[in-house]
């Protein structure tokens, strides 16, 4: 039986790093009372996860008469720091993403990777944990917000190759393997 963690709704669910940009190390974190959360997982899924819930926010707001707010509502920014301590339960391999019509709440549920599960198995298998978490939408909207502004405080992007800049350069592939330095005036 699966170890589930619970989260309906959660008194806190974001994202957080730890780390300097270049180096960070990525969190989901969802807190109900006592029972606190964090799991890590790679900047590219936390921007896909945000990107998603904002297009399936989008999508039940044209499609449905419940109120789905259009962007965060004022009130609701969660700007803290992750709360400590910062125990890593797992580290996210899949996640699904749905909408419960009936309680009119985006739902979140985060498997860990299983490197022991073969292609072939992947459908039999269930996994041995999971964080399920159930959000209003004016709570996903809040969600979506904060993680495009931790995904987006990043290094800077080169201006010619769109790579990650870190502070003394990168080799850009735009300047034939030059090493560029991003300058006060860019």
């Amino acid at each position: 039986m699966a170890v589930v963690h619970a989260f309906d709704p959660p008194e806190r669910f974001v994202v957080g790093t730890v780390g300097e940009p270049g180096a960070r190390t990525f969190f989901l974190q969802a807190r109900l009372g006592a029972l606190l959360v964090s799991v890590a997982l790679e900047k590219q899924q936390v921007a896909v996860l945000a990107e998603r819930v904002d297009e399936l926010l989008d999508e039940v707001m044209r499609e449905a008469s419940s109120v789905v707010p259009a962007v965060a509502p004022y009130g609701l920014d969660d700007n803290g720091p992750l709360e400590q301590p910062i125990a890593e339960e797992f580290r996210v391999g899949t996640m699904t993403l749905s909408w419960d019509p009936d309680d009119e709440r985006v739902v979140i549920e985060v498997f860990p990777v299983d490197d022991t599960v073969t292609e072939d198995d992947a459908e039999d298998t269930e996994p041995e944990e999971m964080v399920l978490v159930r959000l209003e939408p004016a709570h996903a909207r809040a969600f979506v917000k904060r993680a495009t502004l931790v995904v987006e405080a990043g290094r800077p992007s080169c201006p010619f190759c769109g790579g990650p800049i870190d502070p003394n350069g990168h080799l850009c592939v735009r300047a034939n393997g030059f090493k560029r330095r991003l300058t006060d005036d860019e």
